[in-house]
């Protein structure tokens, strides 16, 4: 009587093993795509904060005069003239320099007006602007309708320098820039001789004060 064969299960367990480790290969595999993927945080992004905010505007101070005041008087309702002062040095003397408001509106200066010759006839500066001098207050000066502020203005006397180191001239009188402002006035004053060196300082001007 002939045996019966009976099928061997090695073939089975073989692909069975093999199955197994293709899923523990691809297994390992997805793991080392999840640990290696995006970053586990997003980088916080730098901003700067600008504050909108302006910075107030700075009042003139006693090294400038160059900005202007709240109620800045226009110079185109400014008056001036010159007026007796109070003497002067040897070789000197002192007038007084009255700005007068006539507007309709009451204005405000501060600090120093710029100040120097003219001549020819026609506005030419003759020489060196004055000085400031910054020993004096410069508080501010309000001015109602028909008001007045004025500076003590040093005139030297051209003949104490030498002809050459003058040029001596008859000025027409002063151009007068109110402070805080780029306009300027003319005020007449035909007896005064300015040097026409700008070498030459003959000029001195005090801060406005209250008019009188």
């Amino acid at each position: 009587m002939a045996r019966s064969r009976i099928p061997s299960s090695r073939p089975a367990a073989s692909r069975l093993a093999a199955v197994a480790l293709a899923a523990g290969a691809l297994a390992l595999a997805v793991a080392g795509c999840s640990s290696s993927g995006s970053p586990t945080s997003t980088p916080l992004s730098s901003t700067s904060t600008t504050s909108s905010s302006p910075s107030p505007t700075s009042r003139p101070t006693g090294t400038s005069t160059s900005a202007p005041v709240d109620g800045q008087c226009a110079t185109s309702s400014l008056t001036g003239s010159i007026q007796p002062g109070g003497g002067g040095a040897a070789g000197s003397s002192e007038v007084t320099l009255v700005l007068t408001n006539g507007g309709t509106a009451e204005c405000s200066l501060q600090g120093w007006p710029g100040v120097s010759f003219v001549g020819d006839g026609n506005g030419t500066q003759l020489g060196a602007p004055a000085d400031f001098d910054r020993s004096s207050p410069h508080d501010t000066v309000t001015l109602k309708p028909g008001g007045t502020a004025q500076a003590a203005l040093k005139i030297v006397q051209a003949l104490n320098y030498s002809q050459s180191d003058c040029n001596p001239k008859q000025a027409d009188g002063f151009r007068v820039y109110p402070p805080g402002s780029t306009e300027s006035l003319f005020v007449k004053d035909a007896d005064v001789t300015a040097c026409q060196s700008s070498s030459v300082s003959l000029l001195t001007v005090k801060a406005l004060v209250p008019g009188a």
